[in-house]
Formats: structure tokens, C-alpha cells, sequence
């Protein structure tokens, strides 16, 4: 059992950590845990003392030579990881110190209800040159602003698996911000993923990054369409919620469309596109943005699903720097 004083202390330090954001794994030393295994947990990838507390029994007992038993008895000793039930009101709270990063777009902002929504997953997906990539780049730009000017104030990691990342587009964006270009592009850590191993693996170097900076946005942008492959892409959405749990950054990611198989024929059916991924993808997502396109540069974005935005849609514009609202067009 522990001491008076120190369950005394127990909700000022809860306080404390939460405004300051998760946890390094180093703080399981102070709970008894030595640090030859606390750099096993780091070298398996468990960079917080959130990522270790919300990781299952099963995964924890793979980790070659630690002992999970200890680990979970430390957390729950802690008590500054929340596993129970807690009240709407404090979920409330919390939801309420969420920021939304700007799109460029004052159309797609409102129907957005504000932007991208930081600690969910949105999802982009559309037929080619329908502004996913474009708006993955103006986000990767509007995620450093300040939050008063639409920003999180937070760097971008952009995971890359169809060799569409331009720096010259942030470039762009910046300058329409007034911002440094060169900071701009040092706020952004790219990575290239060759397949969908190799982008499990950069989510987990990406964890390692986001324990050690402040990052409001992560875009692995682009979809696997080989099936075997696009099994564990799911998988790798389906790992991002403890992500979000950890750092309440936003993920935006692009998906690749399909006709759809059991369309009616004949001359009065519609050429309804799908997202891939079918209903697994679908719950992975917190909300499913289709794009579409419209007259010259103008793109139509309709929200396909979510939990609490009304489906309807607008329409935006890819400018020279970056997304837009059509008015803008010199």
C-alpha cells in the first residue's frame, strides 16, 4: 500500500501530466522499474507510459525478457494513466481542449466545424486529382500555425507511399502564411514508405519523435491496393487510435476509391465510387471525407460519415498556394 503522503500527491501529479502531455517511459523508475527493461520497452517501441498502460497483455508478453506483470502493476500504481470508466463530464473536458487545424479553405473549415480535428482520424478519399494530396500538404503547413491563426502549433510527420510529396508546395503555402520557409520544411519529418512493413515500422520511429517534440499532425498519405498488402495497412489505421491517445495529434490519411460492385445496371444507375477497405477501414476512421471534382480547380467535398458533423458538402479550390475557397482565384 502506499503512503498517506504520497496518495496526497497522486491528483496534483495527474494534473500536472496532463497539461504537459504524455508520459516519457522513463517515469516506470519511479514505480520500481529497473532500466535495463525500461530500454526494452523502448527499443520494442513503447516510448510513453500511456503506449505501454493501453498495449494488451498478449503484446507485452512478446517483448523478449520483460516482465509485463511488473509493468502493468506499476501503471496501475501510477495512476496517471485512466484505464476505468470516467464521467461525460470530464470526457467533455477534455474534448473541449481539442484544436482544429485550418484547411486554407473558409468553406471547408465551416463545414468541418472549424478544420481538421486534432486526437480523431479523418480520412480523404476520392478519385485521382481530387485534392487529396494538395490538402495534405496545405495541412502539413497550416498544423504550425499558431492556434489563434487556425494552427496547432505543432511539427508534421508525412509518411509518403506513392512518391507525391513536393517540398516546393509547402514552400508555397508558407509564403501565403508569412511564414520561414526554411523553418516551414524543418517542422516536417518525411519518410518514404515502400510497403506497408516498412510503414509500420515508420509509425513506430514516429512515436519515438512525437515523445520527444511537440507534433500536431501525422499524414500517412496513400492506400495499398494489392490486397495482401492492404491487410496491413488496415492494421497500421487500426494502431493510430494509441497514438492518438498518447500525443492528441490529428491524423488525416488518403484512400483510394473503387467502383462499386453491386451497382444496378442500366441507364439510370449511378457511377457511385467506394472507398477501399470496406467496413473495417470505415471503423477505423473517425471521419470520412469524399472528394470530387468539379469545373477547372474547383473540388467538391462532401462528408461521407461522421459522429457529429451532418452530411452535406461544399466546394474548395487548389491554388498556386495551396487549398482555397474558389473566390480567391486571380
Amino acid at each position: 500500500m502506499s503512503h498517506p503522503s504520497q496518495d496526497s500527491q497522486t491528483p496534483q501529479e495527474e494534473e500536472e501530466y496532463q497539461v504537459s502531455g504524455p508520459l516519457l517511459v522513463e517515469k516506470l523508475q519511479e514505480s520500481g522499474i529497473h532500466q535495463q527493461d525500461i530500454k526494452k520497452l523502448t527499443d520494442a517501441g513503447f516510448h510513453t507510459v500511456e503506449a505501454v498502460a493501453y498495449t494488451s497483455k498478449k503484446n507485452l508478453i512478446s517483448i523478449k525478457g520483460y516482465p509485463s506483470r511488473r509493468q502493468r502493476k506499476s501503471c496501475r500504481r501510477l495512476k496517471i494513466v485512466p484505464l476505468g470508466f470516467q464521467s461525460a463530464t470530464e470526457v467533455h473536458a477534455r474534448r473541449s481542449e481539442l484544436v482544429h487545424i485550418t484547411t486554407g479553405s473558409k468553406n471547408l473549415d465551416t463545414l468541418l466545424g472549424g478544420g481538421m480535428e486534432t486526437g480523431s482520424i479523418t480520412e480523404l478519399f476520392g478519385e485521382f486529382r481530387t485534392g487529396k494530396s494538395q490538402l495534405c500538404h496545405t495541412l502539413a503547413v497550416t498544423c504550425q500555425l499558431p492556434v489563434d491563426m487556425g494552427g496547432g502549433e505543432g511539427k508534421c510527420l508525412y509518411i509518403d507511399t506513392e512518391g507525391t510529396f513536393r517540398p516546393v508546395r509547402l514552400l508555397a503555402v508558407a509564403e501565403r502564411y508569412g511564414l520561414n520557409g526554411e523553418e516551414v520544411l524543418d517542422n516536417v519529418a518525411y519518410a518514404r514508405a515502400y510497403n506497408a512493413d516498412h510503414q509500420c515500422q515508420l509509425l513506430t520511429a514516429a512515436s519515438a519523435l512525437m515523445s520527444e517534440s511537440r507534433f500536431a499532425l501525422i499524414t500517412p498519405e496513400g492506400s495499398q491496393t494489392n490486397a495482401a498488402l492492404f491487410v496491413r495497412h488496415v492494421q497500421l489505421l487500426l494502431a493510430f487510435p494509441h497514438v492518438l491517445l498518447q500525443f492528441g495529434i490529428a491524423v488525416v490519411f488518403s484512400n483510394q476509391v473503387m467502383s462499386s460492385p453491386d451497382a444496378t445496371a442500366g441507364p439510370y444507375a449511378s457511377n457511385e465510387k467506394k472507398p477501399i477497405g470496406g467496413n473495417i477501414l470505415a471503423h477505423a476512421s473517425t471521419t470520412r471525407l469524399q472528394l470530387k471534382k468539379g469545373r477547372a480547380n474547383t473540388r467538391i467535398c462532401r462528408i461521407y460519415d461522421s459522429p457529429c458533423l451532418p452530411e452535406s458538402e461544399t466546394t474548395f479550390a487548389i491554388l498556386p498556394s495551396g487549398i482555397g475557397d474558389p473566390e480567391e482565384e486571380v
